[in-house]
Parts: structure tokens; C-alpha cells; sequence
């Protein structure tokens, strides 16, 4: 309870604020003037008593000094104070004589005790000086009667001596209530119109201040609990520019937010090139799809489409002619399907196609009016027209598997016997093809095996500067020891991402290459490692990263992970926040093969990057194909705008080299720099390329 009042007692809001602030103001005004007030007070009545105490000073000293000079004793001078004492009976007046007077007239009796008792009246007497002094509610004032040239007729004495003093006492309670009243009415009235002042200041800045910002709060709080970016500040405009601006500026943010929140949400769920849904969407919905056909006994097909042939069109046009006509393909194919069929692309020219509610039968009549459409269009490009073929494979549910994973093999199994069977055709699996789907379990399990015993190992293949061929650092890649040979990662990479093991293929090349160079003293230089779609969305494991690269005597700044279009679409939400998270940490990033897709682009707008990898299709042939020369000449030119270092892949000779080197690429890796090792020190085994 007590914190809670220390809580409220710290915070306010606006309107709050500019309340206490106003009274604040009201009343440390009202004080000042207050205390102002007093000192004028004093100063005034102090002012108006001393003039009034000399003006009757003088009058009393006249009316003695014209009954001297009409030769009056001083009986009767005594009788004359007395009549004005009697006239003002508030007030004391007495006369004292001087020096002169005393030794020329004589001394009243028992005025010399008195004045021997009054040291103001003997400094007055003396010094010739008046004197004002004010006790509580009484003022006393001592008017000393100088001698003049005039006064010499009668007194023996020198001009300017003092012949006696005039002593006042009266009283100033009715100057001090007089001037108190008019001060007391000056500050009641001064209060009143400050108040009134601050009253309609308060209400002014409430509604042209704390109004708005509380609509801001109030649209913030919305969209935080609804999470409703739509939400916008409304209602009339201000009066005040700042705050208008301020209004404007807010609603532009949230425009701003909601479209790159649309943005990241439809990459996380698209392919941004052909807009079907990516590969990780789709198995969110094979997932329920099939959980909905366990519940009802109903069966539903999968298709999965390959387009024939499709590297010849990259490697002829180039890619951007490909990803045209990939679009070009996706509209044919989603004119034949029906709007509750879910088409995705899976990544390069690789579709799959869910058919709920579909037999075995039904979705061959749809594989084969799918088949004959991309067969007969006509895809329109750059380059002139071209025709294109695509090998389909069709699976069923619950005759082909009867979970997610048995689906996936299963459909891979029968898009690659059409491959098999000469491409450009739909095929299926029957009974007798179940052997190929369990060869593919079989690997996995061999797989597995290899991780459990340990046998997969990382080879180190170098990364060169293209200016004097050294070293800068190494990428890692995966190999699975048998015996004295070594299966390159080409040979099982797919299966363990089919089966799911990818995720702990990484896990184990990363932590053996962490210990072999550990072991072989090469701490320094970079060390780039390729992630799989599964590391990257295991963020809890990849954020542990840093510490245990420092586990291991290496710096976080030393650990370069190369991420591509197939890995990062998947998780394109959750992968900006990891990669923030681990590049606060010293870690790098990678853009794999880049130019190989249009979304390529994409990522190296939305994603912080430190290196571009150069697609090797384009480094391979730039020495004698211009096309690719221009191509690797403009990615560099890009990476170079955004402050990117680019390394080529795929450098297999010296002339290579030479013009990346002119062309301004940093790094190169390739056959011509170095094969890949089991070792960064140089250790020789028999290694395959990836």
C-alpha cells in the first residue's frame, strides 16, 4: 500500500501536473508579495510616522518659540506643553534644554536625571541630530532646536548649537491599520486575478496540450492490446503547430511500422518472389491437414513439382530471366488449381501442392491437368519466348504415409522417379516403391549413426584475399568419416534435413571445428559456418553461441554464419531479432550464394550483413562469358554501397582471380586458393568438394 502511494506521489499526469504546477505558482507568488508587503509596510509606516513626528516637532517648537519672544517664563512654556499634550492624549511631549540654555537660564528641576538616564536624548543633545526610534505599536522622536542667527538675540550660544530637543511618543496602530488594509486589498485582488490567470492557463494547456498526448496514450495502449496497427490519432485538429505536428509525424510512425510489420509478417509466411507460401507454412498446414484427416477418416493428396531442367534457363539468360519466369510458371499453375488447394514454393524451381479432401484418383486428374498446362503455356521473357517441362510426383494420404514425415519422403521419392523415368511426366508410388521410401529412412538412420559415433567431422576450406592469395580465414564445411573415405555434405545433406537432423549436423561440425582448431593452434582468422533452416530457428541454442565460442579461447568476432534465401525465408521474423541479438555480441553474418534469387535483394535490404558470397555460377565463367563479369561487377558495386566486404565463390584458376582482384572482389574461395582439409593447420586426407 505504502509503495504504491510512493508510486502515485512520484507519477502524474499532465493534468495533474499542471494543477500542482499552477497552485505551486499561486502560492509561492502569494508569499513573495506577502513578504514584499511586510517590508513596505514597516518601510511606509516608518516614512509616513518620521514626517508626521517632524512636522509636529516644528509646529510645537514654533509655538514655544513665539511665546519666548513675547518674553513668557518658563512656567507658562511649561503650561503651554502641557495644553498640548492635553490636546493630542495619545501622544507624549516633552521639551528638553540644551547646554546653552541651561547655562544661561538655568536647569529645570529633575530634568537632569532624566536626561543623564536617556542616552538618546543626550546623542541627540550632543550631536544635534534627530533620532526616530519605534517600539512595537510607539514611535519616539527627538527633534533637536538648533540656534540660528535669529535665536542670538536672546541666547548666548553659536549658530548651530543645540538649545533644547523636542521629544515626540505617540502612537502608529492607525497608520498601521490604514496602510495594512490597503496592502491586505492590493494582494487579495493580485491573488484573485492570478488565480483566474492560472485557472484559464490550466484549462488552456489541458486542452491543447494534455488532450492530445492523452489520445496518443490512449491509441498506443490500443494498439498494444489488440496489437491493431490500423488504430490512428483522430478527431479535430490543434491549434497549436508543434502539437498538429506532432499528431502528423505519430500517424506517419504507424503507417511506417504497420507496413514493415506486414512486410516482415509476409516474408515470414511468402516467397517474395512468386508470393505462394514458403516452405515452413506449408508444413504448418500438411500438419493440420493431417491431424484434420486422422479425426475424419478422410484422405487428401500432396503434389510435388520440379521444373525440368530449369539450371539450363540460369545458366543460359542468367537468373533474373528465370525468376521471370518462375512467375510466369506460378500463374499457370495457380489458374488450374482450386482456391482451397495451398501451392508453395519450397525453394529454387521446387513447388509442392496440398489437395485436401482428395483421392488418390481425384488429384491424378489434377496432376495431370497441371502437367498438360505448364506443358502447353507459352512463358513469355526478356529473351523471347520458351517452353518448359516439370516432373511431378503424387502421394496420398493415408496409402503413402501416414504422418508429416513419411508424407515428405514419400513425395520426394515420387517427383524423383519421374526424374528417373525421363522427366516431364506425374508419377506415383506403388506398393513395390515402398523400399525406395525406406532407403531413405535407412540413410537417416546411418546418419544418425555417424553423429552418434562421431563421425562427422569438419573440413576447413581456405578464404583468400584476392589481392596476394592470403589466407583470411576458413568456411567450414561437413563430412561423415567411413573407414579411409569421406562423404561429402552433397552426398547427405538433403536427407538430414528431410528427417530433421540438420539442426544437430550443425551442432556437431560446429562444436568439432571449435575443438580442432582449438587443438591446432589456428585461433586466428574467420571461420564461416552454413546454417540450416532448423539452427535458425533454434534462437535459444544460437544465442548461446557467443559463450561458447569464448568456451574455447576465440573471440565471437571471429565466427562468420552464412545464411541463404532456402534457410532465412522460413524464419525471416524471428531471424532479424537473432541475428541483432548475436551481431550485440561480435558475431557476423553471411548472405550465401547471393544473386542465385530476385529475393536475394530483398534479404540484403531487411538483413544486417557483413559479407555477400557471390553465387558461383557467376564467378566460374567470368573470364570468358561478359554477362557474368557485368553481373559479379554490379553485386560487388551494391555490396560496396551498402558497406559490404564480398568474397566469390567458385575461383578454380588463376585468370579468375586476377579479375576479381581488378574488379575489386576482397575475398575469393575456391579449387585455385585450396581443397578442403580436415584441418586449418594444413593437415592432407583425401576430401571432396562441396
Amino acid at each position: 500500500m505504502l509503495g504504491l502511494l510512493a508510486r502515485s506521489l512520484r507519477t502524474f499526469t499532465i493534468g495533474q501536473f499542471m494543477l500542482v504546477l499552477s497552485a505551486t505558482v499561486l502560492v509561492i507568488a502569494v508569499a513573495m508579495v506577502m513578504l514584499l508587503s511586510t517590508f513596505i509596510e514597516r518601510r511606509a509606516v516608518g516614512d509616513l510616522a518620521h514626517e508626521e513626528a517632524r512636522q509636529t516637532s516644528e509646529l510645537i517648537f514654533q509655538s514655544l518659540y513665539s511665546a519666548m519672544r513675547k518674553g513668557w517664563d518658563k512656567d507658562e512654556i511649561r503650561d503651554i506643553v502641557a495644553r498640548l499634550n492635553s490636546t493630542r492624549p495619545d501622544a507624549t511631549i516633552a521639551v528638553w534644554r540644551g547646554s546653552p540654555v541651561i547655562a544661561q537660564y538655568g536647569d529645570i528641576d529633575g530634568e537632569a536625571a532624566v536626561r543623564g538616564n536617556d542616552e538618546l536624548l543626550q546623542q541627540v543633545l550632543t550631536t544635534g541630530k534627530e533620532a526616530l526610534v519605534t517600539r512595537r505599536d510607539l514611535l519616539r522622536y527627538l527633534y533637536p532646536v538648533q540656534v540660528k542667527e535669529e535665536c542670538q538675540a536672546c541666547h548666548d550660544a553659536p549658530v548651530g548649537a543645540v538649545n533644547g530637543v523636542v521629544d515626540i511618543t505617540f502612537p502608529v496602530t492607525n497608520l498601521k491599520v490604514s496602510l495594512g488594509f490597503v496592502i491586505r486589498s492590493v494582494i487579495f485582488y493580485f491573488a484573485v486575478v492570478l488565480s483566474v490567470i492560472l485557472i484559464v492557463l490550466y484549462f488552456k494547456l489541458r486542452y491543447f496540450i494534455a488532450f492530445p498526448i492523452a489520445q496518443f496514450v490512449q491509441v498506443i495502449d490500443e494498439i498494444i492490446q489488440h496489437t491493431d496497427l490500423n488504430r490512428r490519432v483522430e478527431g479535430r485538429r490543434s491549434n497549436l503547430v508543434e502539437v498538429q505536428r506532432l499528431s502528423d509525424h505519430f500517424n506517419k510512425l504507424l503507417s511506417t511500422i504497420q507496413d514493415y510489420h506486414e512486410r516482415l509478417e509476409t516474408y515470414s509466411e511468402r516467397d517474395p518472389l512468386t508470393g505462394l507460401y514458403n516452405r515452413r507454412k506449408f508444413e504448418d498446414f500438411l500438419k493440420l491437414e493431417v491431424e484434420r484427416a486422422r479425426r475424419s477418416n478422410h484422405s487428401f493428396s500432396l503434389m510435388m513439382l520440379d521444373v525440368d531442367n530449369f539450371k539450363h534457363v540460369n545458366d543460359t539468360y542468367g537468373h533474373p530471366v528465370g525468376d521471370l519466369a518462375l512467375k510466369e510458371l506460378t500463374a499457370v499453375l495457380v489458374s488450374r488449381l482450386r482456391r482451397t488447394d495451398v501451392v508453395a514454393r519450397l525453394g529454387g524451381d521446387e513447388f509442392a501442392i496440398l489437395l485436401p479432401d482428395t483421392s488418390g484418383s481425384q488429384a491424378r486428374a489434377v496432376a495431370d491437368t497441371v502437367h498438360a498446362a505448364l506443358s502447353q503455356a507459352v512463358i513469355r521473357l526478356p529473351v523471347g519466348n520458351a517452353k518448359l517441362s516439370c516432373s511431378i510426383g503424387l502421394v496420398s494420404f493415408p496409402e503413402n504415409g501416414t504422418d508429416v514425415e513419411k508424407l515428405n519422403i514419400a513425395m520426394d521419392v515420387a517427383m524423383y522417379k519421374a526424374k528417373r523415368l525421363g522427366k516431364n511426366r506425374v508419377s506415383t508410388l506403388d506398393a513395390s516403391e515402398e523400399d525406395m521410401v525406406m532407403e531413405v529412412f535407412n540413410k537417416g538412420q546411418e546418419l544418425q549413426r555417424a553423429l552418434d559415433e562421431g563421425r562427422m567431422i569438419p573440413f576447413f576450406q581456405p578464404i583468400c584475399q584476392t589481392s596476394d592469395g592470403q589466407p583470411y580465414g576458413y568456411e567450414v564445411l561437413a563430412r561423415i568419416r567411413d573407414g579411409d573415405a569421406y562423404v561429402s555434405a552433397g552426398d547427405f545433406i538433403e536427407t538430414a534435413e528431410e528427417l530433421g537432423l540438420a539442426h544437430a549436423v550443425d551442432r556437431a561440425i560446429i562444436m568439432g571445428a571449435l575443438r580442432e582448431i582449438s587443438r591446432s593452434g589456428k585461433s586466428a582468422g574467420a571461420y564461416f559456418f552454413n546454417l540450416s533452416a532448423r539452427t535458425i530457428a533454434d534462437t535459444e541454442w544460437l544465442r548461446g553461441l557467443p559463450q561458447l565460442v569464448r568456451d574455447f579461447g576465440m573471440a565471437p568476432t571471429q565466427i562468420v554464419l552464412e545464411i541463404t534465401e532456402r534457410e532465412a525465408l522460413p524464419h525471416f521474423d524471428t531471424l532479424l531479432s537473432t541475428m541483432e541479438n548475436l551481431r550485440g555480441q561480435g558475431i557476423r553474418f553471411a548472405l550465401d550464394d547471393f544473386g542465385s534469387g530476385f529475393s536475394s535483394f530483398l534479404y540484403l535490404k531487411y538483413l544486417a550483413v557483413d559479407f555477400v558470397k557471390i553465387e558461383g555460377s557467376f564467378v566460374r565463367h567470368i573470364a570468358t562469358d561478359r554477362r557474368d563479369r557485368i553481373m559479379v561487377e554490379h553485386i560487388h558495386g551494391m555490396a560496396r554501397e551498402f558497406g559490404l566486404r564480398t568474397i566469390a565463390e567458385f575461383v578454380e584458376d588463376a585468370e579468375t582471380s586476377r579479375m576479381l582482384h581488378e574488379i575489386g572482389i576482397d575475398l575469393g574461395q575456391g579449387f585455385h586458393y585450396g581443397h578442403p582439409l580436415a584441418s586449418p593447420d594444413g593437415t592432407v586426407v583425401e576430401a571432396l568438394a562441396d
